[in-house]
């Protein structure tokens, strides 16, 4: 078996996507986005919202959609990005970042295992992990 590659795919719903990839945009203002696919007129999800994207942050490739289709699941803690800082401060000021509108899971702090580690999940519900050794 020949695996070309594995990326994490983000299923958006409730048309949140291209406000996720603004929201990111901002915090990582060295994100790209290398394609940007939206439904359009007739297409079978609602008009302007992802039918596929592909960005880019800190060297990871990262797919997502909007679902237009209501599920009973979305994002879960148990997928997260594991973001690594150089500096405590910067693990403070993403996680407080990244957690505007969302949750904080563990506030920034000394855990043991990390001089400086905050979890948390932004307003879409997708799950940070955001260190610093």
């Amino acid at each position: 078996m020949a695996v070309k590659t594995i990326h994490p795919f983000l299923m958006f719903q409730d048309g949140t996507g291209i406000a996720a990839l603004e929201f990111y945009r901002e915090i990582f203002p060295d994100m790209t986005v290398e394609r940007l696919d939206r439904y359009g007129p007739g297409a079978p999800g609602p008009e302007d919202t992802i039918h596929r994207a592909e960005f880019t942050i800190a060297g990871q490739t990262v797919h997502a959609t909007d679902s237009f289709v209501r599920h009973d699941f979305d994002f879960t803690p148990s997928f997260s990005f594991f973001v690594q800082c150089g500096t405590e401060d910067e693990v403070t000021v993403l996680a407080d970042r990244l957690k505007d509108g969302g949750a904080e899971l563990m506030p920034a702090g000394d855990y043991g295992f990390s001089k400086c580690f905050a979890w948390v999940n932004d307003r879409f519900g997708v799950s940070w992990q955001v260190n610093c050794d």
